[in-house]
């Protein structure tokens, strides 16, 4: 068994290392319009709580940063879903999108320009947002989100 340990070792490390420089593959042409039609799909599933449409853009492990908050799973979509339910209707954009991909996975950053409306009262709120992505042979599908809203503008006083 000692003497095994040592091969074990070298072919943990051997594996590591061929994985860490093994043969990188390029992206698609088509990766930062698909990457972003992802994330506007997102949301187009969130504005209608359409969970099934959410499950065709996401991971079975997804999982969200939003609000000084984690969300696993459903908890983001069920999160709106309330919030809908008590009137609230939010909107969002994915605009200044910069995608970083390979054939296997995606970065996204992206401002998000949207508002809030709750009881007739609408206000503009801009987030700064990520996610990453994972390809699963023919669609990317979102794996981590994570979102921070950007502080309103104070009025400057003289």
């Amino acid at each position: 068994m000692i003497k095994r340990f040592p091969s074990v070792i070298a072919l943990v490390l051997l594996s590591t290392l061929a994985h860490a420089t093994g043969s990188t593959c390029k992206a698609l042409a088509s990766a930062d319009a698909d990457v972003t039609a992802t994330l506007r799909a997102m949301y187009a599933a969130a504005r209608t709580d359409d969970l099934a449409a959410f499950h065709a853009v996401t991971t079975p492990d997804f999982y969200a940063f939003d609000g000084g908050q984690r969300f696993d799973g459903d908890a983001l979509m069920n999160m709106v879903k309330s919030a809908h339910a008590e009137g609230t209707r939010i909107e969002w954009s994915v605009t200044q999108p910069k995608v970083e991909a390979d054939c296997r996975r995606a970065l996204i950053t992206f401002v998000n320009v949207g508002s809030i409306t709750m009881k007739g009262k609408t206000q503009p709120i801009t987030w700064l947002e990520a996610a990453e992505l994972h390809r699963d042979g023919k669609h990317w599908r979102i794996h981590f989100f994570t979102s921070a809203r950007v502080p309103a503008q104070k009025p400057v006083t003289k």
